[in-house]
């Protein structure tokens, strides 16, 4: 019997939990499912004998310890920064590690030591990022098989509202940590344009935002990530032109958000202290300077040159910044405060359906002509819990520990998923989930 631990139950965990519930009760698999809440743990394993729930402190030493000594797999769905902390102690044990997080330097740094110790530590197998790498691969692969030379590679990815659940004016709901929505973007934007790098600080950021159409789904706001190039090594680019990872949001989504951008509500670098009794309407205003015979709306447009009557306006008000209501907080980083706003308006109901919208686009060249192939993935969720979401960052991991498992994955040390080994198989299983990219090749103009 293989023992499998998953540290953390969070809302992008229920997909990979359910999908290794299923697998393990044929592949005799004992999963421990812990969590700091117990109750939520407990509510994500009903029916299935092969499971049981804990509570788990991350900075439990002793409890860590033991529980990560009796597994052969570990999943860590804590937050990154947490990660760290489980890779240190699985190698102390001698246990595989997976996550769908970014590889930080420290982890990065356990490399040798999980390689002599016969360890795979995959990381970034997720959605994004994971998916996004390797659809990827699988493409620069396929376009190199044919001869053919990149020029430009252009990557997005958008965790949004499916349409039939799109009811308010931002065409956006939570589907995973609204904290990352809310600090997005912060520090600079790297990336390649036609040979030329271009760097865009967090305050230009979302006033500049590119147009990205999707098939059925019609015009996207796009705005870069914060480090494109450093997937010029990763992805074997060095020669390219163009290389841009963006994130997408429905269109006119970028320039209402921009709004608190401006006015400095993104910020979390400091506390705001004697909140408790100000409205939204008196928040709103102290990010403005003094001004006599205006209205705060008109105030606020006239600073920040929009119109007064626009779509701009027209989200800011049905979010509720000009209401006469208590904040409900006594001190907290203005992030924070926005934050609480959003969880209320931006919450998925009941019966909501959250979408993820990912699309790469290559422009090569083959044979004198310049081709442009643009693959798309559209997956919708299920309900609150089996979101879209849950399913693109989770299913890639169930896959992979599946793979793993069944020694089908040779691979040691500190890995992320660009292999063909790793993208093929998991891809092709996806498919099978429902989880697949269309693909549309057109012929450009020779540049």
């Amino acid at each position: 019997m293989k023992k499998i631990v998953i540290l953390g139950a969070g809302r992008s965990s229920s997909s990979l939990i359910k999908y290794l519930l299923e697998e393990g009760k044929h592949s005799n698999w004992l999963i421990t499912l812990a969590d700091f809440d117990k109750a939520q743990a407990e509510s994500k394993i009903i029916g299935y004998q092969n499971a049981v729930a804990v509570a788990f402190d991350i900075f439990n030493e002793t409890q860590r310890e033991a529980l990560i000594r009796e597994a052969d797999l570990v999943i860590s769905m804590l937050p990154a920064a947490f990660h760290i902390h489980v890779a240190k102690t699985c190698l102390d044990a001698y246990v595989h590690l997976f996550t769908a997080s970014y590889v930080s330097t420290a982890i990065r740094e356990l490399d040798e030591e999980a390689k002599r110790k016969e360890l795979l530590f995959l990381n970034e197998c997720g959605l994004d990022p994971g998916l996004d790498h390797m659809s990827a691969m699988q493409l620069i692969e396929q376009i190199r098989g044919k001869g053919g030379e990149l020029r430009a590679f252009c990557s997005y990815t958008g965790g949004l509202v499916a349409p039939e659940s799109d009811d308010n004016p931002w065409n956006y709901k939570f589907s995973w940590n609204p904290r990352n929505v809310v600090l997005a973007g912060q520090g600079v934007a790297k990336y390649l344009s036609e040979g030329y790098l271009k760097f865009i600080p967090y305050h230009k950021l979302f006033s500049r935002s590119q147009s990205v159409f999707v098939e059925g789904l019609g015009d996207f706001d796009a705005y870069p990530n914060r480090d494109s190039l450093a997937y010029r090594e990763i992805y074997g680019l060095e020669k390219i032109s163009t290389l841009l990872r963006g994130t997408l949001r429905r269109a006119g989504f970028c320039a209402a958000w921009d709004v608190f951008v401006q006015l400095g509500m993104t910020d979390d670098s400091f506390q705001m202290k004697k909140l408790a009794g100000l409205t939204w309407r008196q928040f709103t205003d102290s990010f403005l300077p003094k001004e006599s015979g205006m209205s705060l709306e008109e105030k606020l447009a006239n600073y920040l040159n929009i119109p007064l009557k626009g779509e701009i306006m027209s989200k800011l008000t049905w979010l509720g910044i000009f209401e006469d209501k208590a904040l409900g907080v006594k001190e907290a980083s203005p992030a924070q405060v926005l934050l609480k706003l959003l969880e209320e308006k931006w919450k998925l109901k009941a019966d909501d359906k959250d979408m993820i919208v990912m699309q790469h686009q290559l422009d090569y060249e083959l044979e004198g002509k310049i081709k442009r192939l643009t693959s798309s993935l559209v997956v919708k969720g299920e309900d609150p819990v089996q979101t879209a979401m849950a399913k693109t960052v989770g299913l890639p991991l169930g896959i992979a520990v599946k793979m793993f498992l069944q020694e089908k994955i040779k691979a040691r040390g500190v890995q992320i998923p660009i292999n063909k080994d790793f993208y093929d198989p998991i891809l092709s299983e996806l498919k099978d989930l429902g989880i697949a990219f269309n693909e549309k090749e057109e012929e450009l103009k020779n540049q």
